[in-house]
């Protein structure tokens, strides 16, 4: 079970999970808020959206739309060393002018540095880029990299014992996957000594990959979504343009709008001031149970997740 606190009103809310929704059930009335958090397996606190900064260009645009959002109310940043962009969010978040532990940072160990040595170093040096001295969350970007497609499993073992280190260093508050499965998942806890907090994934109505949810579940593992718009596809489905239509909200904040009912947390990505804002503005409105359906229904309409043991990189 997750917990949802609301810091607003100080109130302690309870997420059941289903099969694969977590059911909120909000004490008083109250809503969420964009400063409010899910509780993790290990008693982190992390805020219920994020900022995405997948495919956002190093330098200026990084810095200031990592800036942008820190104004409008983001408390919780994603990147990676694939992104190339640890630099400029680090300097981002330093001229925000935010207090650095008031801001969740996630950032990810890329294909190129799984095994012990060559994570410990990764964490370092993304340590050194984002010029902070811990991480609030660190995960393991892919399960499977075609560079080391034979002997994955042993890998990723290496892998969460340098980050478990690293835990226990103070380096790192939370670790976790992405991009996993459930037999990725399997393998890794085998070794593992702290259980993943978090599992990343592809997660949209287009796919909500319920095989992965249910072994998120097992082992109260949070989903993050990454993704939720379906990398901008379903912005022009039908079905959910009427949903937004239907309660005068954008088709963007519709389908952040349903990540959240999932009880995912959702990493919408802008490099545009208004939609950073936009994004923001999901708090004001619920879908109906049929509407959750219905969008749940979209299976396909765009993409599929890709499957790790088969991508090529």
């Amino acid at each position: 079970m997750f917990f949802f606190f609301s810091k607003s009103y100080h109130l302690l809310l309870t997420i059941s999970k289903i099969y694969n929704k977590h059911e909120l059930i909000i004490c008083g009335g109250i809503t969420m808020a964009l400063t409010d958090t899910y509780k993790l397996n290990n008693g982190v606190e992390i805020p219920v959206v994020g900022f995405g900064t997948w495919q956002t260009p190093d330098g200026d645009v990084a810095r200031e739309s990592v800036k942008t959002a820190l104004e409008v109310g983001y408390r919780h940043i994603d990147t990676a060393a694939a992104y190339g962009n640890e630099v400029s969010v680090g300097q981002g978040i330093k001229e925000s002018g935010v207090n650095r532990h008031d801001i969740f940072l996630t950032t990810k160990l890329w294909n190129d540095s799984h095994g012990y040595e060559a994570t410990k170093k990764a964490i370092d040096l993304s340590l050194q880029k984002l010029d902070t001295d811990y991480l609030d969350l660190y995960l393991i970007h892919w399960p499977n990299p075609v560079s080391v497609r034979e002997h994955w499993a042993e890998l990723n073992a290496e892998s969460w014992q340098a980050m478990e280190e690293a835990v226990k260093a103070g380096k790192i508050r939370a670790i976790g996957i992405s991009n996993f499965r459930k037999h990725h998942l399997d393998e890794l806890l085998k070794t593992a000594n702290i259980v993943p907090a978090v599992n990343q994934n592809y997660l949209n109505p287009s796919d909500l990959q319920p095989d992965v949810l249910a072994a998120n579940k097992e082992h109260d593992i949070l989903n993050e979504a990454y993704s939720p718009l379906g990398t901008g596809d379903l912005l022009r489905n039908e079905l959910v343009a009427e949903v937004a239509a239907a309660h005068n909200h954008s088709v963007p904040q519709v389908l952040l709008r349903w990540s959240l009912q999932h009880g995912f947390l959702p990493l919408p990505k802008s490099v545009h001031a208004e939609y950073i804002k936009s994004n923001t503005d999901i708090f004001d409105f619920e879908l109906t149970d049929d509407e959750m359906k219905k969008l749940d229904g979209l299976r396909g309409v765009t993409h599929l997740a890709t499957d790790p043991d088969t991508a090529t990189f």
